[in-house]
C-alpha cells in the first residue's frame, strides 16, 4: 500500500484522458457544476472553507476565505483569474494537470464562477507552453458544445465565457498583480497594495486570483463533500496535493498525496536516489524556498512542518540533488534566473539579484576572496522584506539557506580558487592563480 491520493491525477492513465467524454465517463465530470447550480452561492464559498482547502500556489493561503473577501455584489463585472503562468524553476504540476486532464480545471472555473457569481473568467498560461495552451482552448471549447458553459448553462440560466490568455513568458507574471496588468495589455509589474485584488483587481473589478490545481480541486470537493476532503492531510493543511520530484531520483514525476507525507516516504515510491549515490542537499517548494539537506527527510511536508524547518512548503517542487552537485554552481544558476527576471520596479531586488549574481559568478569562478561570503548575506539582509513583492525575497532564499548549511563548501571555493568538484579546476589547483588563468585560457581558445 502507499499513500497516494489520485483524485486530479485519477484519469491521467485513461485512453485520451484529455477529453471531455473521458472525464464525463471516468471521473463523473460536471456531477460537481450540477450540484453547484442548485445550491446558494455562499453554501458553495462555505463549503470550500470548510474542506480547508488552502492555495496550492505557494502562498497556502485558505482559498474559501479568499473568496469571501469579495464585497456584496454592486450588479457590475467580477472576475476570476486563473494564474496558470507557471514558472517557478523546479515547479512542473499545473502544466501536466492542464495537458493530462484539463476538464479538471474547466469545471472548478465554471463552479468557482458560481460562486463568487463571475460571469467572466480568465486563464492565464505560459505562451511557451503552446501545446498546453492549444490543449486548453480545446477543453474550453469542449465545454461549450456541451452546454457546461456559455449561455443557460445547463438551463440553469446561469451564464459564463472563459478566456484562455496566452503570456508572453515573464516570471513576474506569476504574481497575481503583476499578471493583471499584463492580462490588462500592460507591462507585467506588481502593484502597490492595497488595494487588494479583491477589491480592485481587473479592470478595476472585484477579482478573485487562484492557482490552477487550487481551482482543479474544488469539483471533487463538491462531489464529495468537505469532511472527504478534509479527511486527508493534517489537521492545518487538509487535502492532496501534487508533489513535483525532479533530479537526481530514479523515477522522478508527479505524486499526488495527501499533505504532510514526508520525502523519505515520497523517494520509497519514486525508487530513491539515483543508484550508487546519496542525497546532499533539496528544496520543498522551488528554487526560492530554504534549501535542506538528508537531516530532513522526515520533515511532514506540510505547510506548518516545513515552516517550522524555517522552508516553505511553496509549489511542492522536490528537486534532489546528490553529492556529485557543485551547491554553489546551483545557486549561482538560479541567481542568473532571479537576476534575469525581476522586472526592475523596485532597487532592493534590481539591484540586489545582480550584485549577488555576479558575486556568486567570482565565487565559483576561483575569484572570490574571504569577505565575499559575508558580502552574499549581506546584500540578501538589503533585499529581504524591502522589495516590492515576492520575487526578491524569494531570490535569497537559496543564498542564504546554502550559506547556513554549506559554509564550508563556499570557502573551499575561495581558499582552492575554483570549484573543487570540478576535476578540470581541481587538477589546476597546484598552479599559481596566474599559470591557472592562463592555463584556462588556453583550454577555452582549443590549444
Amino acid at each position: 500500500m502507499t499513500p497516494l491520493t489520485p483524485v486530479l491525477t485519477d484519469t491521467w492513465d485513461k485512453d485520451r484522458s484529455w477529453s471531455l467524454e473521458t472525464y464525463v465517463a471516468t471521473a463523473d465530470g460536471y456531477a460537481g457544476l450540477r450540484k453547484a447550480l442548485t445550491m446558494n452561492p455562499a453554501d458553495i464559498v462555505t463549503a470550500v472553507k470548510e474542506s480547508g482547502l488552502r492555495g496550492r500556489g505557494g502562498a497556502g493561503f485558505p482559498t474559501g476565505l479568499k473568496w469571501s473577501f469579495l464585497p456584496p455584489d454592486d450588479g457590475k463585472p467580477r472576475y476570476l483569474v486563473v494564474n496558470a503562468d507557471e514558472s517557478e524553476p523546479g515547479t512542473c504540476k499545473d502544466i501536466p494537470l492542464m495537458m493530462a486532464s484539463p476538464q479538471h480545471l474547466v469545471e472548478g472555473v465554471a463552479i468557482t464562477s458560481v460562486a463568487i457569481n463571475c460571469h467572466h473568467a480568465f486563464v492565464y498560461v505560459r505562451g511557451e507552453v503552446l501545446h498546453v495552451y492549444r490543449r486548453l482552448l480545446n477543453a474550453v471549447q469542449e465545454a461549450y458544445d456541451a452546454g457546461y458553459l456559455g449561455k443557460n448553462i445547463l438551463g440553469s440560466g446561469y451564464d459564463l465565457d472563459v478566456t484562455v490568455h496566452a503570456g508572453a513568458g515573464a516570471y513576474i507574471c506569476g504574481e497575481e498583480t503583476a499578471l493583471l496588468d499584463s492580462l490588462e495589455g500592460r507591462r507585467g509589474q506588481p502593484r502597490l497594495k492595497p488595494p487588494f485584488p479583491a477589491v480592485e483587481g481587473l479592470y478595476a473589478r472585484p477579482t478573485v486570483v487562484n492557482n490552477v490545481e487550487s481551482i482543479a480541486s474544488v469539483p471533487a470537493i463538491m462531489r464529495n463533500g468537505a469532511a472527504w476532503f478534509a479527511s486527508m492531510g493534517t489537521e492545518k493543511s487538509q487535502g492532496m496535493g501534487l508533489f513535483s520530484l525532479s533530479g537526481h531520483v530514479t523515477r522522478p514525476g508527479q505524486y499526488e498525496a495527501p499533505l504532510g507525507i514526508t520525502l523519505r516516504e515520497l523517494l520509497d515510491m519514486a525508487g530513491g536516489i539515483r543508484e550508487g549515490h546519496r542525497i546532499k542537499f533539496w528544496t520543498p517548494g522551488g528554487s526560492s524556498t530554504p534549501m535542506f539537506t538528508d537531516a530532513h527527510l522526515d520533515v511532514p511536508l506540510d505547510y506548518e512542518s516545513v515552516g517550522a524547518a524555517k522552508s516553505m512548503l511553496g509549489t511542492r517542487a522536490l528537486q534532489i540533488f546528490d553529492e556529485t552537485t557543485c551547491v554553489v554552481r546551483a545557486v549561482s544558476r538560479w541567481m542568473d534566473f532571479y537576476a534575469h527576471e525581476s522586472c526592475g520596479k523596485c532597487t532592493p531586488c534590481r539591484e540586489g539579484t545582480f550584485w549577488l549574481k555576479q558575486v556568486l559568478a567570482r565565487v565559483e569562478n576561483g575569484g572570490g576572496v574571504d569577505a565575499d561570503i559575508d558580502l552574499m548575506v549581506d546584500l540578501c539582509d538589503n533585499i529581504l522584506g524591502r522589495a516590492f513583492c515576492a520575487l526578491g525575497d524569494g531570490a535569497t532564499s537559496p543564498v542564504t539557506s546554502s550559506i547556513e548549511l554549506f559554509r564550508d563548501e563556499y570557502q573551499a571555493h575561495i581558499d582552492n580558487h575554483g570549484c573543487p568538484f570540478d576535476p578540470v579546476r581541481s587538477a589546476l589547483f597546484d598552479y599559481t592563480p596566474k599559470q591557472r588563468t592562463g592555463l584556462l585560457a588556453g583550454a577555452a581558445g582549443g590549444h
